[in-house]
């Protein structure tokens, strides 16, 4: 699956070139580390589940027509002022989602006005957030927010929603994931948490929990060496690459998750991993690199996104499918992406 974009060396030495690997990849060999035990679960606190049969009730099919775009749904998108925000207001509008022209930032972006898509939305600091939200959702009773802020803010706002009543799509990475699904199970409101929103990648990764699940210890006593380049905004490792080597691990590598290699120089991306200069502010490159025992037998598996259009549109599917299962008042009340799939329902 591989391709060459990532096997492009720099014309000088890079830290990230190893001199006892071939010089045709791009990071250190990572061997004999221990084996990490916790698995991170794209499926997050969910339980696998088998596929479900496309086929609605009288019922579902009214609630699926409900949800389209258009039909008393609203979005508050907080994060607006960074490009993924204005990514998924964008795809929101073309889609015909209503956008609440308010949105939740740091202290010192309150106050702003943020022009998306002709729509001028105000920006709210920390310490008015609870009665801004109170009052958005009073206004707009099938409100659905979308949370891609930064890191740090994922149990807090979580822990907002979560009071306030208010259902959310959590497209942001990092935070204390177990604590998040613990305040959303105590509210019992529904959300979709995903720490990937691209729908093909998510059917890459659902791939990879499957062979994981089904041949443990396949690739016992092979090396894995991961890496995985990012917009220098970014912060945190990507939870998309946390997700996957946990599915090595399972199938029998072993791995530190701290040595996997953080790409966020523009150079290094450009003339060592292959990012095309236009999308090295928006891109997300992924290269896991298997090498057996005896070093005579490789595995390598890629997925390259360039820009944020993959990840808004799987956001704004995730709320229509979030709304549909509001809207049937189902039981189960937190999702993630996999579900969004299954459900088959997608624009």
């Amino acid at each position: 699956m591989a391709t060459t974009n990532w096997l492009v060396s720099s014309p000088t030495p890079s830290v990230f070139l190893h001199p006892s690997v071939n010089p045709r990849l791009a990071f250190a060999s990572i061997k004999n580390q221990t084996l990490v035990k916790t698995r991170v679960s794209f499926l997050g606190n969910a339980k696998r589940r088998l596929p479900a049969v496309l086929s609605m009730t009288a019922t579902e099919e009214g609630a699926v027509k409900s949800v389209l775009p258009g039909n008393g749904i609203s979005i508050m998108v907080n994060g607006c002022t960074g490009k993924m925000g204005k990514a998924v207001i964008k795809a929101a509008d073309t889609a015909g989602v209503n956008i609440v022209p308010t949105s939740f930032g740091s202290a010192s972006e309150a106050g702003q006005t943020v022009e998306v898509c002709g729509k001028e939305i105000t920006v709210h600091g920390p310490t008015e957030r609870e009665e801004v939200l109170s009052s958005v959702f009073q206004k707009h009773p099938e409100l659905i927010v979308v949370d891609y802020t930064i890191p740090t803010a994922v149990n807090d706002n979580a822990e907002l929603y979560s009071r306030v009543g208010v259902p959310f799509v959590m497209g942001t990475t990092g935070g204390d994931r177990e604590k998040l699904y613990e305040s959303v199970e105590k509210a019992k409101i529904y959300a979709v948490i995903s720490p990937q929103m691209g729908k093909q990648v998510v059917a890459f990764l659902a791939a990879m929990e499957i062979m994981a699940e089904q041949f443990p210890g396949a690739f016992s006593g092979y090396s894995l060496e991961v890496m995985e380049s990012h917009q220098a905004s970014k912060l945190d490792a990507s939870g998309t690459a946390k997700a996957v080597i946990s599915c090595f691990q399972e199938l029998g590598v072993s791995y530190d998750m701290d040595q996997i290699q953080l790409i966020r120089d523009p150079k290094q991306q450009v003339e060592m991993v292959g990012v095309p200069e236009e999308h090295v502010s928006g891109h997300a490159f992924y290269l896991y690199h298997l090498t057996s025992p005896d070093e005579t037998v490789s595995f390598e598996f890629q997925h390259n996104v360039c820009g944020r259009s993959i990840y808004a549109e799987g956001t704004v599917d995730a709320v229509l499918f979030l709304a549909k299962k509001i809207r049937l008042k189902a039981d189960q009340r937190i999702y993630n992406m996999i579900d969004v799939l299954r459900e088959g329902n997608m624009r």
